[in-house]
């Protein structure tokens, strides 16, 4: 509880997670040659290809670029230490930190999805089991990744420079400057190396009807598990 009400009275922080994504889609909703229909996109148009693109962008704003400076600061400051002697272990610190990022990930994830199906009549996906699957994996993989930063990062500069360093280029696989499906087919197949290139096309087989292919949810499932694994090697708390 006390978590949450720190949490809360970060606006800047609050912006970016809840408001960006879905401010995103509003704008890239509001261009009329995106809410048309493109024979190069199998009769689909190109918001419809943009709702799973913000989703992810949810996922990576969460995980990568908010939560690391906060549990770094934590650190840098000398909380985690002082922690260490009370009841309060900083194991519980860093579970309050994952669950208030990961559900303001789900709250814009939501928001997200509903304006795109109010404003834009994008479909809701026709395998809704696989696209939460989908989704929740991913999130996953986010949130561990940022623990990643963390472990690795002195300082929260140095958080906020490495965030930045893998925000970016996270940015690029989820398909937020192009979407997946319109990339060339080699760029696919290496953006699908990653959790994010991997969920987009995840979520567009969901999308569509379709049960993801294996590869598509084990991506993500295997870049949480290594990861987990190495932030709980590296993580210190002082």
């Amino acid at each position: 509880m006390t978590e949450a009400r720190l949490f809360l009275r970060e606006p800047g922080a609050l912006f970016w997670m809840l408001v960006f994504p879905t401010l995103l889609l509003t704008i890239l909703g509001l261009i009329p040659s995106f809410r048309e229909a493109s024979p190069s996109l199998g009769g689909r148009r190109t918001i419809d290809l943009y709702v799973p693109v913000v989703l992810l962008l949810a996922a990576i704003t969460a995980g990568i670029q908010v939560m690391p400076s906060v549990l770094t600061g934590y650190r840098e400051r000398g909380i985690l230490r002082r922690m260490s002697a009370t009841p309060v272990r900083p194991a519980a610190l860093l579970g309050a930190q994952i669950a208030l990022h990961g559900a303001a990930a789900v709250l814009s994830m939501a928001v997200a999805l509903v304006v795109g199906r109010l404003a834009f009549g994008v479909a809701l996906p026709e395998q809704p089991l696989s696209y939460a699957l989908a989704l929740v994996l991913t999130l996953c993989s986010a949130l561990v990744m940022g623990c990643v930063i963390c472990s690795l990062s002195p300082s929260t500069k140095a958080a906020g420079v490495v965030g930045s360093a893998v925000f970016f280029p996270m940015m690029f696989a989820a398909g937020v400057w192009v979407p997946v499906q319109a990339m060339p087919d080699l760029l696919q197949r290496i953006v699908q190396l990653v959790p994010f290139g991997a969920a987009s096309q995840a979520l567009a087989q969901a999308s569509s009807g379709h049960w993801p292919g294996w590869w598509q949810l084990a991506v993500p499932a295997a870049w949480a598990l290594v990861l987990g694994w190495f932030a709980h090697r590296q993580s210190r708390w002082e």
